[in-house]
């Protein structure tokens, strides 16, 4: 038997109190069901300093804050990258956290993006993240994703309060599930011999 697929679960807020790491809990149990592997990486009451180059010559203040996060994401087979929506954008910290990501961490790894929103909106952070934080990390986005509208009535207890709530259990069980076969069947493209980041070490 395989061992179970490690997935990374990034909480995009860094406010103290986060509705996204309350979803990024929920499925964390969830992917502990389909025999996953799951950890979570919160960006709250943790926040990361914002990228300089710095990171390139592995200085003490990148080689203690980024590292361990580093180290825990090329150990991971896939992501899942949790984001509230703040103001229709994307929170800067979580930006801040995909730019510091290389091919090494997550090149050629599935992830799946869940939207957080407090009332009805939730689909511009899903929008920004596929327009625009994969092109040098090589992050791969699948084509699933998950908006948790009305977020506060959502996921509490074991049980669904209502339809809205069950209907949204459903859909992070079903992307969940998609994104641990993406994350079975990228392995192949990780180790194959086509994938060349010294001559193409950037997207365009």
């Amino acid at each position: 038997m395989s061992a179970p697929l490690k997935i990374a679960i990034v909480t995009g807020s860094h406010r103290e109190t986060s509705q996204s790491d309350r979803v990024g809990s929920f499925i964390e149990g969830v992917l502990k069901t389909q025999h996953a592997s799951p950890f979570i990486i919160s960006l709250s009451k943790n926040p990361l300093p914002l990228w300089d180059e710095g990171v390139w010559s592995s200085s003490d203040t990148w080689t203690q804050k980024w590292n361990p996060i580093a180290t825990q994401l090329q150990e991971s087979d896939g992501l899942v990258v949790v984001s509230p929506e703040w103001s229709g954008m994307v929170p800067p910290g979580l930006k801040n956290f995909l730019l510091l990501c290389s091919p090494k961490e997550v090149g050629h790894k599935p992830a799946l993006i869940v939207s957080v929103s407090s009332g009805i909106g939730g689909s511009y952070p899903v929008s920004e993240l596929r327009t625009s934080s994969y092109k040098n990390n090589r992050l791969v986005y699948i084509p699933e994703h998950v908006i948790v509208r009305n977020v506060e009535e959502l996921l509490n207890g074991d049980m669904p309060a209502n339809e809205h709530d069950e209907t949204t259990r459903a859909r992070l069980t079903y992307g969940s599930s998609v994104l641990l076969q993406y994350a079975q069947a990228l392995k192949s493209v990780r180790s194959s011999a086509v994938i060349d980041y010294k001559t193409f070490p950037y997207g365009m």
